[in-house]
């Protein structure tokens, strides 16, 4: 896919699931049980266990029917061999002038991640398509959001941290292009205890979440 296609696909769908696990056989549980809920994007983080070769697994077996992309990535070592994985996508909690270059190279998506408007207007120097907006609950949540889209109206922002199926409709009401979805969806304790079931059910409630507040 390319870049634009990718943005397209996190648009329309409009929820990134942020896949965080103490183990990569939870991770693969995280993709499947979400995915099963309709949301066809995943973000694998490196902070998971062994997150390239979770990577590999989730794009050997989800292939065309999920996104599938690559998290917390801080270096452009990591960008190298968390595309050499088959990530579609790369995120990063902060602005990583590496990771965004390494993407650029090997044109594909990459989605800095960024607090304040000093950090927007940096990230902003690399033309990035998306911004990622961590940890945006620790801030004011969507108050915070609209205020930062004040002067910066274009930017397409993804806020991270702090998004609940309570607030999901306040997030996307602020200018939010999508939100990214963490512990919220993918409940670890959850997975762990075989309940695989509730996480897909969280995530179509998630899904209904963004398109019904769209509506509105």
């Amino acid at each position: 896919m390319t870049i634009e296609e990718v943005v397209r696909k996190i648009g329309e769908v409009g929820v990134v699931p942020v896949i965080r696990a103490k183990s990569p056989s939870t991770a693969c549980l995280a993709a499947e049980a979400v995915s099963a809920g309709g949301i066809p994007i995943v973000e694998i983080t490196m902070t998971v266990p062994d997150a390239i070769e979770v990577i590999q697994r989730v794009v050997k077996e989800f292939g065309k029917d999920v996104l599938t992309g690559a998290g917390t990535v801080i270096t452009a070592d990591q960008a190298h061999a968390c595309l050499d994985a088959g990530a579609q996508f790369l995120v990063s909690p902060g602005f990583s002038p590496g990771v965004l270059e390494v993407a650029a190279s090997r044109e594909v998506l990459a989605i800095p991640g960024v607090l304040t408007p000093t950090e927007v207007m940096l990230a902003q120097q690399a033309n990035p398509a998306l911004l990622k907006v961590f940890p945006c609950g620790n801030l004011g949540g969507p108050l915070y959001v609209r205020a930062l889209r004040g002067p910066f109206p274009k930017a397409r922002m993804i806020p991270t941290g702090g998004i609940t199926l309570a607030n999901v409709k306040e997030y996307i009401s602020a200018g939010a292009f999508a939100i990214g979805v963490g512990s919220e969806l993918v409940n670890e304790a959850a997975l762990k205890q075989g309940r695989s079931p509730a996480v897909t059910e969280c995530a179509r409630q998630f899904l209904e979440a963004v398109r019904q507040a769209r509506a509105d």
